[in-house]
């Protein structure tokens, strides 16, 4: 009777060290286990660190088992639209103007990205503002009919000219730069009512100088077709009253009376 007690008991105390032992031993198995695996979803990649060193980069989409020592640090692959704040700039002629910009991006270098700089989501934002200051300070607002690129006249290649800076400032955090647009390009309030003035004086001066140039056509017309024809025989003096007269009907923007001398003692 007491050797069968003491075999159950033995028996027994085998179990719950064994079930003892499981307890202890499945948990870290399990552990061990689940960081050999990962996951990687489409446009994302896994960098790899083991031991302090870049061990490499999972791009495929798929389930892997990878080092249990090794640190995952998961980036987006995805395009990615930055948008940046108004800023007040100024400008090639010193008029201080408000631009903004759309930046398109996305990584290209993983490794570069999250070991070399501490943040890429922050950097790409503080280089599109130190980019854009610096290309719209290279540009006039206005070409005022010189020969050069301008901010509001060029939209366009002052966007490339963008794109090429800052695809210059990104390329150490592993970006590549995709596309770039000008949002915002307007005079600063303090200066928007006097350079609107300005604007309008330049376009009034052109059409008049237009208008002139018109009228002074028809002129020569008109005289070369009554020398021709010889039914009106004008003298140097009658000549100047004649186009006087003529530019004044021709230019004026209101309903005049002209005074037509064709011939001498005419009035």
């Amino acid at each position: 009777m007491e050797s069968v007690e003491k075999q159950a008991w033995r028996t027994s105390g085998i179990r719950g060290l064994l079930l003892a032992l499981v307890c202890l031993v499945i948990p870290p198995l399990g552990l061990f286990l689940f960081r050999t695996l990962v996951i990687v979803r489409p446009n994302e990649a896994v960098v790899l660190t083991r031991l302090g060193k870049y061990s490499g980069t999972v791009r495929e989409p798929g389930w892997y088992t990878v080092n249990p020592l090794a640190y995952k640090n998961r980036v987006s692959l995805k395009i990615r639209t930055n948008d940046s704040e108004y800023q007040k700039v100024n400008d090639m002629d010193g008029n201080p103007v408000e631009v903004s910009a759309m930046v398109v991006w996305r990584v290209e270098d993983t490794a570069k990205a999250v070991f070399d700089v501490l943040d890429y989501d922050d950097f790409v934002g503080l280089q599109t503002q130190a980019a854009l200051h610096h290309t719209a300070s290279r540009f006039p607002y206005d070409s005022h009919g010189q020969e050069r690129l301008s901010l509001s006249g060029d939209p366009g290649a002052v966007a490339e000219a963008l794109r090429t800076e800052l695809g210059e400032r990104l390329a150490p955090a592993g970006i590549v730069v995709t596309d770039v647009r000008l949002r915002r390009i307007a005079y600063a309030p303090e200066v928007a009512g006097n350079m609107l003035r300005r604007q309008q004086a330049s376009a009034v001066v052109g059409a008049r100088a237009k208008i002139v140039e018109g009228a002074l056509g028809m002129i020569d017309s008109a005289l070369s077709h009554i020398g021709e024809s010889g039914r009106v025989v004008l003298d140097d003096d009658h000549k100047a009253r004649l186009v006087s007269n003529l530019l004044v009907v021709l230019c004026s923007e209101q309903h005049v009376q002209p005074v037509l001398n064709t011939g001498p003692g005419a009035e």
